[in-house]
């Protein structure tokens, strides 16, 4: 009889910008999933990664991802996309913005 066949993982890189790449100590990083993970499933990965620094950065005392980062996945914004609830695929780009200041 042949084994089950396991569900393959994929890779997603994804990009750390200002405040968060001191935090991590990386402008970027590629990232092994397991299939059909969101980007909210990212996000506690990468807090589980790098501990309560990113946490507090990402979170904020409620839980809450703070309204004002924002999350591109290929260069779209997730809000044009399904959100948190946006699933990643192989290959996908996934990147953190900090707020844009303007003058």
């Amino acid at each position: 009889m042949p084994p089950k066949s396991k569900k393959a993982n994929i890779k997603v890189k994804v990009k750390f910008f200002t405040t968060l790449r001191e935090i991590v100590g990386k402008k970027e990083e590629q990232i092994e999933l397991s299939h059909s993970v969101t980007v909210e499933a990212l996000l506690k990965q990468l807090t589980k990664t790098y501990g309560k620094e990113l946490q507090d950065y990402l979170y904020d005392e409620l839980g809450n991802v703070r309204g004002h980062l924002q999350f591109l996945v290929n260069g779209k914004s997730i809000t044009a996309l399904k959100g948190f609830k946006t699933k990643l695929s192989e290959g996908d780009q996934v990147a953190i913005l900090p707020p844009v200041g303007g003058g």
